[in-house]
């Protein structure tokens, strides 16, 4: 009887492993059958070159630059925003919190994960973005600024929860011989903790890049709508799941080549995130070989 649950379980895991390829493989078939069409009328060195992005307007351009920029430029302030705060924090509640602090202060953080995406959208719109431009003369009331620093706040406790997850792995060997040879608790914690836990740290920064350039209502509420090229943080700008937001509202005729761009942009986007969490699994190996 124990051998046929043992092998139950099996056929779980299995099918379990399975959903989740084919979910995958789904999810690639459609984003490429009808990419496929759309680069049929529109040829793909105009979608990457092109330096316009106005498929919806009288005079089309298919130009994905518009978008990209966007993405990367609020995922970067995000990312500005949220890192040395987050590492911060990870490394307060590991190696200075007291326990009865760490465990009041961890759940805390984490309900920021667990507040509607839309809120904190509304939140950059009502309240960061005056509170900017009160300090940032002729700040646009929609800019990828408070985008990025409301998206950077969102993340916070992916970065500071895992980081801090990785740091307290990190054998308490290390942590006394250091102290053994004389180093301060700060020395100990820049020199030694987060090297030795960096692997969980890359890991923590991955999970909250792909977070943060996956992003949709924030952007689509804060950030305008507005496709240009431009790293400018005060003006508006549009990114990929933003524009995606706009198609899908339903004033596209559904099977027209307007409404196929969010395929070009949607598998744009998967390309993108699959080769940066490429480099960053590389970087995380990296990271392991040299301090294991």
């Amino acid at each position: 009887m124990k051998k046929y649950k043992e092998k139950l379980i099996e056929f779980f895991l299995k099918l379990t492993a399975l959903v989740t390829i084919l979910t995958t493989i789904g999810i690639i078939w459609v984003l490429l059958s009808e990419s496929i069409s759309f680069f049929k009328e529109v040829s793909i060195l105009e979608f990457i070159t092109d330096k316009q992005w106005t498929p919806l307007f009288a005079r089309k351009h298919f130009g994905i630059m518009p978008l990209i920029s966007g993405t990367i430029l609020t995922t970067i302030i995000a990312l500005c925003v949220s890192l040395p705060i987050g590492l911060t924090i990870a490394i307060y509640l590991s190696e200075y919190a007291h326990i009865k602090i760490k465990k009041t202060i961890k759940p805390l953080l984490e309900i920021l994960a667990a507040v509607p995406t839309v809120v904190y959208g509304f939140f950059a719109l009502m309240v960061v973005t005056p509170f900017l431009q009160n300090i940032i003369p002729g700040l646009a009331g929609f800019n990828s600024l408070s985008a990025g620093i409301v998206m950077g706040i969102m993340i916070i406790p992916f970065i500071s929860s895992l980081s801090e997850d990785a740091l307290s792995s990190v054998p308490r060997s290390l942590r006394d011989a250091s102290y053994g040879m004389g180093a301060t608790r700060l020395q100990t914690s820049f020199k030694v903790m987060v090297p030795a836990a960096s692997s969980g740290i890359v890991v923590s920064v991955i999970l909250a890049f792909s977070r943060a350039i996956g992003e949709t209502m924030i952007v689509a509420i804060a950030a305008g709508q507005q496709p240009r090229l431009t790293l400018n943080p005060l003006v508006p700008v549009e990114t990929i799941t933003a524009y995606i937001v706009q198609v899908s509202l339903g004033d596209v005729a559904h099977g027209s080549l307007e409404y196929k761009t969010i395929f070009a942009a949607g598998i744009t986007l998967f390309v993108f995130t699959f080769i940066l969490n490429n480099i960053s699994y590389w970087i995380r190996k990296k990271f392991r070989e040299e301090y294991e």
